[in-house]
């Protein structure tokens, strides 16, 4: 009888030693899955902000008469300030860290829209060595320290330095 008992002890052990063993590997895989999604998003960031700059900066300088930034966003999308409206973004992308369409705006001195941000506070993974045109993110500590802004995306087409981002929201 002692045998018999003594089995089913060492059977719930090892049981619970089982259990334990697949809690920990499904953790380890939630980990990795959850850093593997931030990197995605972090990547998606960078792609959608680079849009947006470019467009801004295609606004600005297809502007008739006195070059100026749009007002909102929606006007990348139809600018009709040409006899045959002009498309500078094919739409209007969500934040790919919150999902939302939530984006910080970056204003220039005439109260146009010059650059977009996250409004994330999420600690990037990417800290350095990126492309010319965002070398300005280097160390940055937050997603929304990372500003997408037209004249960035202007100066690296151009060839030309990266061009600094001004921090009080205005168009340097």
């Amino acid at each position: 009888m002692h045998t018999g008992k003594a089995q089913r002890g060492f059977s719930y052990l090892g049981t619970l030693f089982l259990v334990t063993l697949l809690g920990a590997a499904l953790a380890g895989t939630g980990q990795l899955w959850s850093v593997t999604s931030q990197r995605a998003k972090e990547q998606d960031l960078l792609w959608t902000g680079t849009q947006y700059a470019r467009a801004l900066r295609s606004y600005y300088y297809s502007s008739p008469g006195v070059a100026v930034y749009p007002r909102e966003l929606a006007e990348l999308l139809e600018d009709n300030r040409h006899p045959q409206p002009r498309r500078h973004l094919r739409r209007l992308y969500p934040d790919p860290i919150s999902g939302k369409a939530d984006w910080g705006l970056i204003r220039s001195v005439d109260g146009g829209i010059a650059g977009v941000y996250s409004r994330s506070q999420t600690q990037p993974f990417k800290r350095a060595g990126f492309v010319p045109q965002w070398q300005g993110f280097t160390g940055m500590q937050h997603y929304s320290d990372w500003h997408f802004v037209a004249e960035n995306a202007f100066a690296a087409q151009a060839g030309q330095p990266n061009v600094p981002r001004s921090n009080s929201g205005r168009q340097p």
